[in-house]
């Protein structure tokens, strides 16, 4: 994690999350050609009510301690991994399901579902399970399962930590809202929920359209509650938000920017902006900047990101300075008030290493001492375009330190270097020590994988150092990495997994592609291997192809 000392904002314990529940009841609706579309019940909230106010919603509320009642819990019908907190969920949904819309998920005791008789007989605002007992009905937790797990963001003042569940409408049953907390009641497909609220007919809160959207996928009730056999929940969130074009954009763990918002705002602040520029460099910890260079594009993403590390008592080090584009360097330059002390090169693409020596060169300019462009130099498989020779080569392991004096005392910040081949012969990653932050230049990237481009690149090689950026991220306990296109990632060792599963699972189908194909070229390969990606992508996914036949022959047997 990085230094207190670093955040941008005072560290705050976001406020305590309130527990609720709250059931999504689903049907299946015949239509006039005999198929049938999956519906979800929901309702609108009170304009009065003090927390989402004219929200539509799903059925639910706050747990009770009723719900958490042994007596309650023995009225229950649940599955074996329905016990403690989750039954307790689980009532908690059934009784707010009854009391808002009048639904009784209950059972008679020959497996009759509770009819229009049994809820008539019921007080809504009664003791709810001392009802259902004296009806002699048992409460069907088992017909209800877990699809999601939602904690509301970091930065709202109240926050709800809130399982959806998920269950099929009991037969005999209608909805008839309380019309005192919900009202309108209505049965809507998921797709048509959400065109409505993007027309701005139907306002839904950040959970409930995720909710809809995942949910849209499915086309039967026994397609969803196939998908829960498993008893976990397709997904668990709690989102973080940030500023896009001004306004408040909410994200899911899954998503590009969540990682930049978990390191630049870790207790949910929300004020950090999200929007792609090139004029201004962005702070993403005291001593971290950004600025994006003006290249975005297909290889490059929003564009080349070039970083700043350091602070004004201790100078900086600008990481890949990008392209030669005048502006480009002349923002650099500003961002460390002229105060460059080393400009480093995570490798000699041509996105990366020409503003070197401009920086370079505008840095003694004006005065200062000429900083060294460091690296490694390209190697003879390296393109024309890629030739670089810096400086000064950079070892395996050194560690390059900025110290200064502030007024909280001495302070430094040290770079390691880690050789890491594969995308090019002489890329390296840099790892902040003191903040636990590792720039990966293009061996990891957020929103694609890189491309592993023979003879300068090389699978074997890329697959070794991901494996060797696993282990200093668990020795040194990174969380946060700083790519070269696209916003910081969290979850550092889960991303460099998750890198590995894909590459590997991409050469299986090379493989199969190769013995379906003993005889084929490489865009026969192409065509079979990465028939999941954009035609128009195929030229590029063909260089990456043929990086993993290289690694698949090299394995066969007799090729150590």
């Amino acid at each position: 994690m990085p230094r207190d000392s670093q955040y941008l904002h005072p560290r705050r314990p976001p406020a305590e999350p309130l527990h609720a529940a709250t059931v999504l009841l689903l049907r299946d609706t015949p239509q006039s050609d005999g198929t049938s579309v999956l519906e979800v019940l929901m309702t609108r909230r009170s304009d009065k009510a003090s927390f989402v106010p004219g929200a539509y919603v799903f059925p639910g509320g706050g747990i009770e301690a009723q719900d958490a009642d042994p007596a309650a819990h023995a009225l229950a019908d649940h599955r074996p991994a329905q016990t403690g907190q989750r039954l307790t969920e689980a009532l908690a949904a059934l009784r707010e399901s009854f009391e808002e819309v009048g639904i009784l998920l209950a059972r008679h005791a020959d497996g009759r579902w509770a009819d229009a008789q049994d809820i008539a007989a019921l007080d809504r605002q009664g003791p709810f399970a001392t009802q259902v007992a004296a009806r002699g009905l048992r409460l069907a937790a088992d017909a209800m399962y877990w699809l999601a797990h939602w904690t509301a963001d970091r930065n709202l003042p109240r926050r709800f930590a809130v399982p959806f569940l998920v269950a099929r409408m009991p037969e005999g049953q209608e909805p008839v809202a309380d019309e005192t907390e919900q009202f309108e009641p209505v049965w809507v497909r998921p797709q048509d929920a959400l065109a409505r609220h993007a027309a701005g007919q139907f306002f839904m809160i950040f959970p409930t359209v995720r909710t809809l959207e995942r949910l849209g996928q499915y086309t039967r009730v026994q397609d969803v509650l196939d998908a829960l056999a498993h008893e976990q929940p397709l997904w668990i969130s709690s989102p973080r938000s940030g500023l896009l074009a001004g306004k408040e954009a909410r994200y899911m763990e899954h998503e590009p920017p969540y990682g930049e918002l978990a390191l630049v705002c870790p207790d949910g602040h929300g004020q950090h902006p999200l929007d792609w520029q090139c004029e201004r460099a962005l702070p993403l910890l005291r001593n971290v900047q950004r600025l994006t260079a003006a290249n975005p594009g297909v290889m490059t993403g929003p564009g080349t990101n070039s970083y700043l590390v350091g602070d004004p008592a201790t100078g900086y080090i600008c990481i890949d300075p990008g392209p030669a584009e005048p502006d480009h360097v002349e923002r650099l330059w500003r961002a460390a008030g002229g105060d460059i002390r080393a400009i480093v090169c995570t490798h000699s693409h041509p996105d990366h290493f020409p503003g070197a020596a401009p920086l370079q060169a505008l840095v003694a300019t004006h005065g200062r001492a000429r900083p060294p462009i460091l690296g490694l130099p390209s190697q003879p498989t390296a393109q024309a375009h890629s030739r670089f020779v810096p400086d000064r080569a950079l070892a395996d392991g050194e560690l390059i330190a900025l110290t200064g004096s502030g007024p909280g005392g001495d302070i430094t910040h040290t770079l390691e270097v880690v050789h890491t081949p594969g995308h090019a012969a002489n890329h390296l990653c840099l790892l902040l020590r003191e903040d636990a932050l590792l720039f990966s230049g293009d061996h990891i990237l957020n929103g694609s994988t890189t491309i592993i481009n023979p003879p300068d690149g090389n699978m074997a090689q890329y697959l070794d150092a991901l494996a060797r950026l696993d282990a200093l991220c668990a020795q040194h306990g990174v969380e946060y990495i700083a790519p070269a296109h696209g916003y910081v990632l969290g979850d550092a060792r889960g991303v460099i997994a998750r890198l590995v599963q894909h590459r590997l699972a991409r050469e299986a189908k090379v493989l199969a592609a190769m013995q379906a194909r003993p005889d084929g070229s490489l865009e026969d390969w192409t065509r079979l291997a990465y028939a999941d990606v954009p035609e128009r992508m195929w030229p590029l996914a063909q260089r990456s192809l043929l990086a993993h036949v290289e690694r698949i022959r090299a394995l066969e047997p007799g090729n150590d």
